[in-house]
């Protein structure tokens, strides 16, 4: 257990990467930042395993971006398939970027390279503290923790996900609703022909299946089900493959890395700041995992809020800086919540008929230049560059 600091300027609360970019991000541009996590280490699971082009960029100003191509594995395209039937493909070589490419990367590997450059620049995770209370005035904020110590701030920032204590005690809303299924989450080993070049969604009237390659010969499954189980087997996700997936070459799992159940929601906060409380990523926006942008989006929202604050700490810009935080990314999370909620809900039509002519719709606009570059642009999050618009 570490130490808690009586005061810094910036208190960070939530380790995932999100919280890690804003805090590594905030100490590299000199100002002092504390981050607090309620557990007594970090995740070691591989969760959010998608890093997108978008954020790739951003994450240059980290220099942590080259370790991650590293230990990540390059995909250069999305299909959408019913079976063994193409029915859309999304390819990345032709974006505007120096990552014109998916990176399939366990982000338990993100944490540990985000970690890392946080300590290189002086600063560490604060744990186990979990935050109990969060009171503001006109100078700062003060938390109180569980065991009773108190830090002093002049802003904090929730970066603690969708049940956010901080969007709690700031009275910010959460507004939308979750998706009726669940979900299953699981690293696998699988016998198949699919290879490593692509991540492929699999649409069935049952649910939408995301088979994507991870390093180390390993495979993440992302299904929607009726109930899925606590911890999925390998019987349950070979079920699942045998119903949705190929049938020609059909996938064997072979074990089973990890597995877990999730509820999605698809929610926005009404705001992105009280006062002196900001949100950031899940905090801020949940949505279906169809695109695998959730974390990207919310280190975009950390190091946009970071440069920000840094700008009002450090350099002496006024306060209304910081009001263009919530300004620039609440409708980029509004348009991705949007985005994957249509792929959610086209994925899973559950009419034959519907099923026939969304199928149908797809393959012609598969051959359409503008279509592909279109979602191209919008599952690699370039389309929320304004100068690439």
């Amino acid at each position: 257990m570490n130490a808690v600091p009586k005061s810094t300027d910036v208190l960070v609360i939530g380790a995932g990467p999100v919280g890690l970019s804003l805090a590594a991000s905030l100490r590299q541009k000199g100002v002092d930042a504390v981050l607090l996590d309620k557990a007594a280490e970090g995740a070691n699971t591989s969760r959010a395993a998608v890093v997108h082009a978008r954020t790739l960029e951003a994450l240059r100003e980290l220099k942590v971006t080259d370790e991650l191509v590293e230990r990540g594995i390059i995909v250069p395209r999305f299909t959408v398939r019913e079976r063994d039937r193409v029915l859309l493909t999304v390819e990345f070589g032709d974006l505007p970027t120096e990552f014109p490419y998916t990176l399939l990367v366990p982000q338990n590997v993100t944490e540990e390279i985000l970690l890392a450059r946080l300590q290189q620049e002086g600063g560490l995770v604060t744990r186990p503290f979990e935050v109990t209370g969060l009171e503001q005035d006109g100078e700062g904020v003060t938390a109180t923790l569980a065991g009773g110590e108190q830090i002093r701030a002049a802003y904090a920032v929730g970066t603690d996900g969708m049940h956010s204590i901080v969007r709690e005690h700031a009275g910010i809303a959460f507004e939308g609703d979750a998706y009726p299924q669940s979900f299953v989450l699981a690293d696998v080993h699988l016998d198949w022909a699919g290879g490593s070049e692509e991540v492929m969604l699999f649409f069935s009237a049952e649910g939408v299946t995301v088979v994507a390659p991870l390093p180390g010969g390993r495979h993440r499954i992302v299904a929607t089900v009726d109930e899925a189980p606590p911890a999925p087997t390998a019987a349950d996700v070979q079920t699942l493959l045998d119903a949705r997936g190929p049938k020609q070459h059909p996938a064997r799992v072979k074990d089973v890395v990890w597995s877990s159940r999730f509820r999605v929601h698809h929610r926005l906060a009404a705001h992105y700041r009280a006062g002196r409380v900001f949100l950031a990523g899940d905090s801020a926006h949940v949505h279906s995992p169809a695109g695998g942008q959730g974390m990207n989006t919310g280190i975009q929202d950390a190091l946009n809020l970071a440069g920000k604050l840094a700008a009002v700490l450090g350099d002496g810009a006024p306060d209304s800086v910081l009001d263009e935080y919530e300004a620039e990314r609440r409708p980029v999370a509004e348009q991705v919540v949007a985005f994957t909620d249509r792929m959610t809900h086209v994925a899973t039509v559950g009419s034959p008929v519907l099923r026939g002519m969304r199928n149908t719709l797809l393959r012609t606009l598969d051959w359409i230049p503008a279509v592909h570059r279109a979602m191209a642009m919008n599952l690699s999050e370039l389309s929320t560059d304004p100068a690439r618009r």
